[in-house]
């Protein structure tokens, strides 16, 4: 194995873009003005006025159910693109029909 395919071995590049990430994120810090801290920096505020904390809550009740739909349409056009020809490809199908059945569930809930 010689110096360019452990380079490219997914731990090694990993560990490697993880270092220079973290030496970009120092070099960074030390390159931006430094703030002062303020008692009220971390509270929240809307149109110059204070809010109560329970209505900054976001409702993400709608937003899982569409994030969900459009991540099982990912994966599936992901997986039918990669299906190989011949006899496998009917099993396509039928993963169809659970990807049909899972979306019908979804939206009838």
């Amino acid at each position: 194995m010689n110096f360019g395919q452990i380079m490219l071995f997914p731990p090694v590049a990993f560990v490697i873009f993880l270092l220079v990430g973290m030496l970009l994120m120092f070099l960074g810090s030390k390159m931006a003005a430094q703030g002062r801290a303020y008692t009220g920096k971390g509270t929240p505020y809307a149109c110059g006025e204070d809010v109560p904390a329970n209505k900054v809550q976001p409702d993400y009740a709608n937003f899982f159910p569409f994030a969900l739909f459009f991540t099982i349409i990912h994966v599936t056009a992901l997986i039918m693109a990669t299906i190989p020809a011949g006899n496998i490809a009917f099993m396509g199908i039928l993963y169809l029909t659970g990807v049909a059945l899972s979306l019908y569930t979804l939206m009838v809930r």
